[in-house]
């Protein structure tokens, strides 16, 4: 009997335009993506982690031409110089990087089509209508502000084409069904809320190809068109992985163990791309559908979105050589609840560096190394149980798993962080130092450092998907990487098994893990 291919918790974030470097905006949610897979990793998951470019569409065009170069030069310019090196920089462990400009993409997106095509679901007709080249998206005239496109306040171009168009009105009673019985593909609730109402409102068929301009996929059947480019880049999430090869070859097999895709990243401005267009799509194709399309909100800068061209598009180095690239992926998660609008503040940033990374998280790490070092020769003494805290670390793991799991990264963090709280409450209680200068009290005093390294022990991994280079730090710092291995290979569920660092780990103090900031 075969053996059923295992399914891999598949992520995917958007494929960003590659019209200008990447912002912070786009850098939260790749990170956000990052630690979702890293954590679902650490459970002992198989994942796939999904990122990468659009580089079709007229908007690209027109920036590669101002900027002098061609689309393709334009784009992979671009890519190697700005998009891959600052992912390797932010520490993003994707699996893969996807480009729609690349054969692999180009001839699934054509087979694909021409399939929709012959079975009854493309036809010719003609496009009449608002359009806006920023979001590269046909507008309702309800859509618009004074004529301008609400989201980047540029006045829209009205097209007249004789287009190819899918029958996308034919599928809307189906996922007025699908978002009523199953919440949990569209979240959150209030991005729910917003697809029902635009399903429920009437949508019409789309015209899924322009005539004016050639950078995009041919039009298999009608080569003087290129296909809309949201019907293109939407088609990455499955022909990254094989979409439509023949189930015995390698992206046959790659496919049927990865799709369907367990969870699409998006800001909500891309919302209704995601939620109506896509599924459709693939309810043409007879294909499953993805099991989440999550929306989070934006990245304000002086209440706007981010934006290149309103010069409010922040880049991560600009934050990252400051506060280091672990406190980065650190803040943004934790201080603004995932799927709402937050604004970035550098005082903000700063004060939380202070008193949550380097003072409450550091500084207890600095503080047990120290005194390991000082008081028992840099050994960890023998294992020891303080119910209290073993207690409050299974309720840490228990929470912070379960939010996590379900993109409350605050509410994950938060979790980390009171446990870490829990444990310099313990050490200032316990006052080791004072403890320490009566010889009788040894076996007291080694039982407190040893419960505060157990501590930092499983703290260290609970932070390993979101702060990783810090993680191992402090891990070495245990001496766990020798006594216990691989951080990487520590699995979430057994975090909370009290006592595995074991006694006799040497204990080395390190690099700081979060230095005092510089005054800027």
């Amino acid at each position: 009997m075969a053996t059923e291919t295992a399914k891999n918790f598949y992520l995917s974030t958007p494929i960003y335009y590659v019209n200008d470097a990447p912002h912070i905006g786009h850098a939260y949610t790749t990170v956000a993506g990052d630690v979702l897979t890293r954590w679902h990793r650490q459970k002992g998951e198989g994942v796939w982690f999904l990122t990468g470019t659009d580089e079709h569409g007229q908007k690209v065009m027109n920036t590669a031409l101002k900027n002098g170069a061609s689309p393709q030069d334009w784009c992979d310019r671009l890519v190697n110089e700005e998009w891959i090196p600052n992912w390797k920089h932010l520490n993003i462990a994707n699996d893969d990087f996807i480009r729609t400009t690349e054969p692999r993409h180009m001839e699934r997106v054509q087979r694909f089509l021409q399939g929709l095509k012959d079975n009854g679901f493309i036809y010719s007709g003609k496009y009449e209508g608002p359009y806006c080249i920023a979001c590269e998206e046909f507008k309702l005239p309800g859509d618009l502000i004074d004529n301008k496109c609400p989201v980047h306040a540029t006045t829209v171009e009205m097209v007249s084409e004789v287009n190819w168009f899918f029958k996308l009105s034919e599928f809307v009673p189906q996922l007025i069904e699908r978002y009523k019985t199953d919440p949990s593909a569209c979240e959150p609730a209030s991005a729910r809320n917003e697809v029902l109402s635009f399903l429920e409102g009437g949508v019409s068929d789309l015209s899924i190809s322009r005539s004016t301009f050639d950078w995009g996929i041919p039009v298999p059947w009608d080569t003087d068109q290129v296909f809309y480019v949201w019907f293109d880049a939407l088609l990455n999430y499955a022909t990254a992985v094989g979409l439509g090869d023949d189930p015995t070859s390698e992206g046959g097999k790659k496919f049927a163990s990865t799709w369907p895709a367990d969870v699409h990243l998006v800001g909500k401005d891309i919302l209704r791309f995601h939620a109506v267009i896509w599924p459709a799509m693939l309810m043409a194709a007879g294909l499953p559908l993805p099991k989440k399309v999550f929306a989070h909100g934006w990245l304000l800068v002086g209440g706007e979105k981010m934006s290149k061209t309103k010069l409010t598009g922040i880049a991560p180095r600009d934050i990252t050589d400051h506060f280091g690239v672990d406190a980065f992926r650190y803040y943004f998660l934790r201080a603004i609840p995932f799927g709402t609008d937050g604004s970035f503040s550098w005082e903000d940033m700063g004060a939380r560096y202070t008193s949550e990374l380097a003072n409450d998280f550091g500084n207890l790490a600095s503080r047990l190394t120290a005194m390991v070092e000082k008081y028992c020769d840099g050994l960890i003494p023998a294992v020891a149980t303080e119910e209290g805290l073993s207690g409050a670390l299974a309720e840490t793991v228990r929470i912070s798993d379960a939010a996590i799991c379900a993109l409350d990264f605050q509410g994950g963090i938060n979790a980390i962080m009171e446990f870490c709280k829990r444990v310099n409450g313990f050490v200032t209680e316990k006052e080791p130092w004072i403890v320490a200068k009566d010889e009788t009290r040894v076996a007291e005093l080694n039982a407190i450092l040893y419960n505060t390294a157990e501590s930092l022990r499983a703290m260290a991994v609970l932070f390993n998907s979101i702060m990783p280079e810090t993680a191992k730090k402090l891990w070495r710092s245990l001496g766990a990487d020798i006594s216990i291995g691989d951080i990487g290979a520590q699995k979430i569920e057994n975090v909370a098994q009290w006592g595995q660092l074991p006694a006799g780990s040497a204990v080395s103090k390190g690099a700081i893990l979060f230095p005092r900031l510089e005054e800027k």
